[in-house]
């Protein structure tokens, strides 16, 4: 236990050193009674333009903290609990072959490294390359076009997170959070994630970071093994006795399903073989893009060239009068890039990424539109996926082939006009772009209610749907179109031994929930099974 003081504001130019005296003069203590200080979380205030600062919350430890706490009355300070180390209960039941864990994203990634830790030496396959070899084939898809479909932005060793922004923020409340951003410091990634107020590692140094987590599952004897897909299961009597891999049959009673939202194979060999699966919503639309500057303006005034300040970022909603649907902004990356994402043939997804220090020309965000089952041409469990792969054929077939994206100016889009030229802005989308009407790979209640977005998020920031904005599209892989149904063990309701976790199974939205539910899967396991000698 230590105390926790919220609000305690430091100015732009103010050093942080100050933050000791600040804590001693909300506490009414002098600076050499509080022995030991850290900060907790981190937060720029831009409410006001000309004023801009620093918001803190920090815990702190000194002499007589319960007579302080209940002397000053002051509910910015209060006791809070430290503790992150996780629980884990351990069962007897002698366990017959490893676990497997399918999917080496946040989910299989953090699962694996719980339970090799804890003695459970699991199998992890991934369908893709390690992270050297994936970055390489990546990047030679987005120079030159040439896709490889079981190696890509989607699948790969670290998720498709690997090749975006590195976005730590979640809006789940669970311990286990605190733990997964532990172990990320712990394998190379900045300390600052642990308290800053929307922390982001990076795609260059998330790469490290990855191979980090995975030496170290492999040090505590775990196996992994790479370019290996999930063809098939066997289930006898509603029980998992084997997975087949690479035509190779690997025995297991215990498989955690960590595919991603993009395995769309796998999803059809699941129906075959009667898993339950459900349609859910998500969301479709484009990545906007704008000069990182115009962003930053708006954001802090005239501090925007501060050196204390990093790019901006934004969060925008918006509730369509006309169509009665949400468009919201999505995976923002300041300082970014718009990048290739697809993992299919003559399909085109468009994603977003930035590097660590944010600090490309220009800032983008999929302002995306929710879509619902009920939007579907049929109630079948994957009628959801068959929806994005319709309009992503249309994105590629309106870029002309060869992954190249159709690109629109936002007011030229507003206004149902083919754009002519470009302003300011170079779209950064790779391998390269087409000038085309984005409504032509749309559905019309997705550009109806994008337009009125645009036109409100503009309100909010000057200059966010003005001449020089670009669109690129489509962006469709927000989130899983399915849900795998699985029961108060986190099991799959139809076959015993089978954990379906994060994204792919529709339980996480982003690289900590999905790492968290993956560590939940893992913890089941362990809480049935006794782990090897």
């Amino acid at each position: 236990m230590s105390i926790r003081i919220n609000n305690i504001f430091l100015d732009l130019d103010e050093p942080e050193k100050n933050l000791r005296l600040k804590i001693a003069k909300k506490l009414r203590i002098s600076p050499e009674e509080i022995k030991d200080y850290k900060i907790v979380k981190e937060a720029i205030d831009a409410r006001k333009k000309d004023s801009i600062k620093f918001n803190y919350s920090l815990e702190a430890k000194c002499n007589g903290e319960e007579k302080l706490i209940e002397r000053l009355r002051d509910k910015d300070i209060f006791f809070q609990d430290t503790e992150v180390a996780m629980d884990i209960a351990f069962g007897s039941k002698p366990m017959i072959n490893r676990p497997l864990i399918v999917g080496m994203g946040p989910a299989g990634l953090f699962a694996g490294l719980v339970m090799a830790k804890n003695g459970y030496r699991p199998i992890i396959i991934e369908r893709g390359e390690p992270i050297e070899e994936r970055t390489t084939t990546v990047n030679n898809f987005w120079k030159t076009g040439n896709l490889n479909v079981e190696s890509n932005v989607q699948f790969g060793e670290g998720g498709a997170g690997t090749f975006s922004d590195g976005k730590l923020t979640t809006r789940i409340k669970d311990k286990r959070c605190d733990y997964i951003l532990q172990e990320l410091v712990k394998a190379g990634a900045p300390e600052e994630i642990i308290y800053m107020g929307k922390p982001h590692i990076g795609t260059d140094i998330l790469k490290n970071v990855v191979i980090n987590i995975r030496k170290q599952i492999i040090a505590y004897g775990g196996e992994i093994r790479f370019n290996s897909r999930l063809d098939s299961l066997t289930v006898k009597d509603g029980k998992l006795t084997s997975a087949l891999v690479n035509g190779e049959e690997i025995p297991c009673e215990n498989l955690l399903l960590a595919i991603g939202h993009s395995s769309r194979d796998t999803y059809i060999m699941l129906k075959d073989i009667g898993v339950k699966l459900t349609p859910k919503a998500f969301a479709i639309g484009v990545r906007v893009e704008h000069l990182r500057n115009l962003i930053d303006e708006n954001q802090y005034g005239r501090f925007a060239e501060h050196p204390r300040l990093r790019a901006a970022n934004y969060r925008l909603t918006h509730t369509s009068e006309k169509t009665k649907r949400a468009v919201y902004s999505f995976c923002m990356c300041p300082g970014g890039e718009v990048v290739a994402a697809t993992s299919e043939e003559g399909r085109l997804v468009v994603n977003g990424m930035s590097y660590y220090k944010r600090d490309l020309d220009n800032s983008n965000s999929a302002i995306v539109v929710t879509v619902n089952p009920g939007d579907f041409e049929d109630d079948s469990p994957l009628s959801g996926m068959e929806f994005q792969r319709h309009y992503e054929k249309l994105a590629y077939n309106l870029g002309g082939g060869g992954y190249i994206a159709p690109v629109q100016l936002v007011e030229d889009f507003l206004k149902d006009r083919k754009s002519k030229i470009l302003g300011s802005v170079t779209p950064s989308y790779k391998p390269g772009y087409e000038l085309r009407e984005m409504k032509n790979c749309l559905p019309n209640f997705v550009v109806e209610t994008l337009k009125e977005g645009l036109v409100s998020f503009d309100r909010k920031i000057k200059g966010f749907a003005s001449s020089d904005a670009i669109i690129t599209g489509i962006e469709t892989r927000t989130s899983a179109p399915v849900k795998i149904d699985r029961n108060e063990r986190l099991e799959c309701v139809d076959i015993r031994g089978l954990f379906p976790a994060g994204e792919g199974a529709g339980y996480a939205g982003g690289i900590i929930s999905a790492a968290v539910d993956g560590v939940k899967c893992a913890e089941s396991i362990m809480k049935d099974l006794a782990p090897k000698n």
